[in-house]
């Protein structure tokens, strides 16, 4: 189902950066699920990941006094 897809892009989205840093220290746990490799997968995979960066890029075009 494209449903199962898209959560699941969205899960491994989210936790890429923890996935990441565990790589970092040699871990060989994937951070992109290529068995899944899809259309809907990708699409959850980029909002997953880029859901933690909305709150920087949001900030960023405020004028600071």
């Amino acid at each position: 189902m494209w449903w199962s897809d898209l959560l699941w892009g969205l899960w491994n989205g989210i936790t890429a950066w923890i996935t990441l840093i565990i790589h970092v220290f040699g871990s060989d746990f994937p951070i992109y699920n290529c068995a899944r490799d899809g259309s809907w997968y990708a699409f959850g995979f980029l909002l997953g990941s880029g859901a933690q960066l909305a709150p920087f890029a949001a900030r960023g075009g405020r004028a600071k006094r």
